[in-house]
């Protein structure tokens, strides 16, 4: 089965936009739990803009399913990893300034940075994904970098599904056939959706997890949020 991971930041847009704590995100998590979320994902970036550094330490106290937190390992976010020590360390390049996380680490290029930085965080005990694209010389860069687990970056899957789903799809499939018999994890993110998120999963060989947050946000503002958790856990199962 692969774990349903809800990206929570745009809870905490909303909440910034007025102050105070309605949405309060600490519930919010707590409820996306309790109605089968097996995950909760963050990206603290240093604006703050959603996501902050004391929502993180809220989080972490009191979540009970897997917390990862994403983000590109600068000294903050290294800092906290290390008082947290979340299931799930994500590292994404994107560094200041960057919108929404829309590009792979070039693993070739960034050895130097990345390779430290994943034993300091393995040293730890944290899992290590890495946000990747299809490349296959990169993925298994990333596997010599000591990574644990890759995770796809699905923006382009997304947007080429409505023309061609099997065109789409077909980069990812081999790219996770790739990763697998490199023994790395695998996991997918960005603009999965309710219309293709079944049909990515019964692609790839593995999908360990995926982490999904606009698209399940606009849902639940339609369906709810219990039943919004539960149909993208139902296309889940659909694609197994």
């Amino acid at each position: 089965m692969t774990r349903l991971s809800v990206n929570i930041n745009k809870i905490a847009t909303l909440r910034n936009a007025r102050g105070g704590q309605n949405p309060n995100v600490l519930q919010f998590a707590l409820d996306a739990e309790r109605f089968g979320a097996q995950g909760i994902t963050v990206h603290p970036r240093p604006d703050e803009r959603h996501i902050t550094t004391q929502d993180c330490y809220d989080l972490h106290a009191h979540i009970q399913t897997e917390f990862n937190i994403e983000g590109y390992p600068d000294a903050r976010y290294m800092q906290l990893i290390s008082d947290l020590r979340p299931a799930q360390a994500t590292l994404v390049p994107d560094p200041p300034g960057v919108l929404t996380s829309n590009a792979g680490w070039d693993c070739l290029g960034q050895a130097a940075l990345l390779e430290p930085i994943i034993g300091e965080l393995k040293n730890m005990g944290v899992r290590v994904s890495l946000f990747m694209e299809t490349d296959l010389a990169q993925i298994t860069k990333a596997k010599e970098l000591g990574a644990d687990r890759i995770e796809l970056y699905t923006g382009p899957y997304a947007d080429k599904y409505i023309q061609d789903p099997t065109a789409a799809v077909e980069p990812y499939r081999l790219a996770a056939l790739h990763a697998q018999k490199l023994g790395l994890g695998i996991n997918a993110g960005h603009d999965l959706s309710l219309e293709n998120l079944a049909f990515l999963k019964a692609s790839l060989v593995e999908l360990h997890e995926v982490s999904i947050g606009h698209a399940l946000i606009c849902d639940a503002l339609y369906l709810g949020i219990e039943n919004t958790i539960q149909r993208y856990l139902y296309e889940l199962r659909e694609g197994a």
